[in-house]
């Protein structure tokens, strides 16, 4: 039997690889005979470029910016050579994880440091860029980003604005754009479809999370509003409403703005990268998984893209999950979900017996797959 493990990570307990070497031990105590493939997953979140830099054998380049409340930082990206590929993350340079406990403040944080890491890959002589748009602290559209490209913004009388701070771009009036900047395409990967604006966008549904309180809302939905319409009446392309558009605080919108860039599902880049679907034809079962599973799995998670391949492919698809939700829809993506999660047990215990609940499941699903096996063996000896 020859079984594909792909999932990504759990968040705040194990990274993807360790959640794929545990499963597959699980599955070696009962199926000794197993040929057992590891091919560890992302989906534009945390973890990307490590998972792509390890398919293509990437090395690690460091370059100077600034995390979100502008302190000055090394920043990391995979540098593959032979590709002149540069493969970052957001939230290398601007994301929760540069900040300390309770130091979150969304009215300075920004996006500069985003910027300053495609700048440093361009000057190298990047042909391509790809950005994973997860786990920022941000909610600037791009307007820090761009600021560390070389534009300029303008309010009344000429003005430039004052400092990084998204609520100044309700007093925008003009954008300048930077002389001799050339940059190489960028894809931004991205692992949710949420436009720049409105009740599904970037604010009303991640501002919150970043510290966004309900009576300032409206303020930091104006301030991207009046960007969106600045870039639409000057540069003559208006991406407010494109799916990944609100992604990492709008940083979707200032790519597409701002640097031409693309806009994909993290899935569909990573799945290309690392070869998921040439790797996945000869197997006989597929499992995936990562923290939760829920509507959000819907939305362009990896146990989704997966478990659709996997059904492309006719074969046999299961999940192993920290916790999972009752949703139909998602519980039908597999033959079966396995979860970490036990009765009385807490979030907190459940992260840290992860590990030896992922092999406790995996020896299940193996003495499951061993005996469906076993029978279909004796049906045919008879």
């Amino acid at each position: 039997m020859r079984i594909l493990i792909a999932p990504d990570k759990f968040k705040g307990a194990l990274g993807a690889r360790e959640v794929a070497e545990n499963i597959a031990a699980g599955l070696r105590d009962v199926l000794r005979d197993a040929k057992i493939d590891i091919v560890p997953m992302a989906d534009g979140g945390e973890g990307t470029a490590e998972i792509i830099s390890q398919a293509l054998g990437a090395s690690w380049s460091k370059c100077k910016a600034h995390d979100p409340l502008g302190r000055e930082i090394e920043a990391s990206y995979a540098w593959i050579d032979n590709q002149k590929l540069a493969v970052m993350e957001m939230s290398e340079a601007a994301g929760m994880r540069r900040l300390r406990p309770n130091e979150g403040n969304v009215d300075l944080a920004n996006t500069l440091g985003v910027g300053e890491m495609i700048l440093d890959a361009a000057r190298r002589g990047a042909r391509q860029i790809i950005i994973g748009l997860g786990g920022s602290a941000t909610n600037d559209g791009g307007f820090g980003m761009a600021r560390g490209l070389g534009f300029q913004f303008f309010g009344a009388a000429g003005t430039k604005l004052d400092g990084f701070k998204p609520s100044s771009l309700q007093e925008l009036q003009r954008i300048e754009r930077p002389r001799n900047l050339k940059l190489p395409p960028i894809v931004a990967a991205v692992d949710v479809k949420n436009p720049l604006l409105g009740n599904n966008g970037a604010t009303r549904v991640f501002g919150p999370q970043k510290g966004v309180t309900p009576d300032r809302i409206d303020k930091f939905e104006r301030a991207l509003m009046r960007l969106a319409d600045v870039v639409a009446e000057q540069f003559g392309v208006d991406y407010r409403n494109e799916p990944g558009a609100g992604a990492a605080g709008g940083l979707g919108f200032g790519l597409m703005s701002f640097c031409g860039a693309k806009i994909r599902p993290g899935f569909d880049v990573v799945a290309e990268s690392v070869g998921l679907e040439s790797k996945m034809k000869d197997v006989d079962l597929v499992i995936t998984g990562e923290g939760s599973l829920d509507r959000q799995t819907l939305e362009g998670k990896t146990p989704a893209g997966v478990a659709q391949l996997a059904r492309k492919l006719g074969k046999r698809i299961f999940a192993m999950v920290g916790r999972a939700s009752d949703d139909a829809e998602v519980q039908k993506l597999f033959e079966g979900v396995f979860q970490n999660a036990r009765s009385g047990m807490s979030q907190e215990e459940n992260m840290k017996r992860a590990a030896e609940l992922l092999r406790e499941n995996a020896r299940e699903l193996a003495r499951t797959v061993a005996a469906v096996c076993d029978r279909r063996s004796s049906m045919r000896r008879s």
